[in-house]
């Protein structure tokens, strides 16, 4: 008995529509053209090719932003395409994204540990302890020690590859299920 991939894309189109002038209808661009791939859990994927072939639309379609024209994104064996607004909001708790430019995606008016707590309150833990234990956990898997020298700092004040890893501790705090990144 096999058993049931954790990422399974079948045969999708995202397709965004041309419009003249606003109002007519021109076209459209076929930014994912009936993509098709597994991902078992444990399992590594690199999407691969050049500027503007439909990296971006596949991995945005896969975080939930983007609405499919055709074909099936199934995450867990669920379906993305039939979950609610509630639904969504679960399944992006289980998924974690790394951004393509730390510093844009790094809030800069904001320290790092309350870039860090954000996303725990959001999804709902109170403990102020348990979400400054979770934080400590994460800095140390990526290499930010003492913890401490950094919970304080600003963006800018840290290095470019301190930044990123800011960005993947933030994708790993709620213990996601699968981490997309753009462009690592």
């Amino acid at each position: 008995n096999e058993a049931e991939p954790l990422l399974l894309i079948q045969d999708l189109h995202v397709w965004y529509e041309l419009r003249k002038f606003g109002f007519g209808h021109a076209g459209y661009v076929k930014a994912v053209d009936g993509v098709t791939f597994n991902l078992d859990e444990g399992e590594t994927i690199a999407v691969v090719g050049e500027s503007g072939c439909g990296k971006s639309s596949l991995m945005k379609t896969i975080l939930g932003l983007n609405i499919p024209t055709s074909g099936n994104v199934v995450f867990d064996g669920e379906n993305l395409s039939e979950l609610g607004g509630n639904g969504l909001q679960h399944y992006r708790f289980k998924v974690g994204y790394v951004q393509q430019d730390p510093y844009g995606a790094l809030p800069p008016f904001m320290t790092v540990q309350k870039i860090l707590e954000e996303p725990l309150i959001i999804s709902g833990m109170k403990n102020k302890e348990e979400r400054l234990a979770r934080i400590h956990k994460v800095m140390s898997e990526v290499k930010l020690h003492p913890v401490e020298d950094f919970l304080e700092k600003f963006p800018h004040m840290l290095s470019g590859g301190q930044q990123q890893r800011i960005v993947i501790a933030r994708a790993m705090l709620r213990e996601p299920k699968l981490i997309v990144a753009d462009e690592p």
